[in-house]
């Protein structure tokens, strides 16, 4: 028998690697592939081409009032580079807009962390930025207390507003949806039947009625000289409706739990607060991440309609400083910024839920 020594591998062909093979599997892979690539991208081109010509290009940036962008075919950065205070802070005194800062940087250093798998003290952050964290902001924010000047309600407003409405709403809307979603499968029916009333109570009514209620008419109910403040009314308005968005969530995560779960935790020795917290409701949370960071995100943009209650959102202050006879168009910037704003938050949440998803991930996606 003769010997015979083996070749070396040939190297993948070029058109099958790299860039090259990524275009030809993902984008050229048929005719019909080919030619929707081929439209797409031209439809893509040629709307980027003018808007980043508008945001870029042709943009100004520097300059000193709307003067400076009389003469430009771009955008007018500078109008944002004006009220980037007004938008961030709303009327809150110039001179105490440092405790806003503090209480976001601590919620940064909060929540920061938890997007890094290898952070040391993420569970001690966690803990701080659901407990101590709310605590200490609302001391710092509306002061009062400790030698910090007072300051009401009705002078916060842009994003720090917006961002303390999603805060609020996000921390109180989960756990109220937990405890409805048990509710709604309770074998008691008293409580069943009360859950189910909330659920569709709140459903039932859009979120601008909640809010218009809870501002109008609430007062009108309560004894004479007795009076909730706005931003309060509005932060229960808010949580009470996403609750009951929550809590369908969570119901369809704990219908989709196996019952030989509930079977074996109750083999167990479990009672049923045990059940649901060491079995049940760890399971299916995590089957329904994506549609608890939805609910999210829609309560983080809803927050937008606090402009009907005399509440100035960022949008709200965009939508009155374009309205300023001392600038010219500037309502595709501002409304641009706002987006931007909004986007940066969205998909950031989103983008958590995803980097949650595929670390929780034990077999049930195929």
């Amino acid at each position: 028998m003769s010997d015979f020594k083996a070749l070396p591998d040939l190297p993948a062909p070029t058109s099958s690697t790299g860039l090259a093979g990524w275009f030809r599997s993902n984008l050229f892979s048929t005719p019909i592939n080919s030619v929707v690539s081929v439209i797409s991208i031209y439809f893509i081109v040629s709307f980027l081409i003018p808007v980043l010509d508008w945001a870029f290009v042709s943009a100004v940036w520097t300059g000193e009032g709307n003067a400076a962008c009389e003469q430009a075919s771009g955008a007018c950065w500078i109008f944002i580079e004006d009220r980037i205070s007004i938008f961030s802070y709303g009327i809150y005194p110039a001179d105490q807009t440092w405790r806003l800062d503090i209480a976001f940087a601590l919620l940064a250093v909060s929540f920061g962390p938890q997007f890094f798998d290898k952070f040391p003290f993420k569970m001690p952050l966690a803990i701080f930025s659901l407990t101590a964290f709310p605590l200490i902001s609302f001391y710092l924010i509306s002061g009062g207390a400790f030698g910090l000047e007072y300051v009401p309600t009705e002078r916060w407003g842009g994003l720090s507003l917006t961002l303390i409405l999603a805060f609020v709403g996000i921390v109180a809307a989960l756990p109220i949806g937990v405890v409805v979603a048990l509710g709604r499968r309770s074998e008691m029916p008293v409580i069943r039947s009360v859950c189910i009333g909330f659920i569709e109570l709140w459903r039932g009514i859009p979120l601008i009625s909640v809010l218009f209620m809870s501002s109008v008419m609430l007062p009108l109910f309560l004894p004479e000289g007795m009076n909730f403040d706005k931003l309060l009314r509005a932060l229960i308005g808010i949580t009470m409706f996403q609750s009951a968005y929550m809590a369908e969530v969570i119901r369809g995560g704990l219908q989709a739990i196996p019952r030989g779960q509930y079977e074996a935790a109750s083999a167990m020795g479990l009672g049923y607060w045990g059940q649901m917290r060491l079995v049940v409701l760890p399971q299916a949370l995590k089957l329904v991440i994506p549609g608890i960071v939805n609910t999210f995100i829609a309560l983080f943009k809803d927050t937008t309609l606090v402009l009907i209650i005399g509440l100035l959102d960022v949008l709200a202050l965009v939508q009155s400083a374009i309205e300023d006879p001392a600038w010219g168009a500037v309502e595709t910037e501002g409304y641009v910024f706002a987006a931007f704003c909004f986007w940066v938050f969205c998909f950031s949440m989103s983008r958590y839920s995803q980097k949650l998803e595929r670390k929780l991930h034990t077999g049930h996606k195929r």
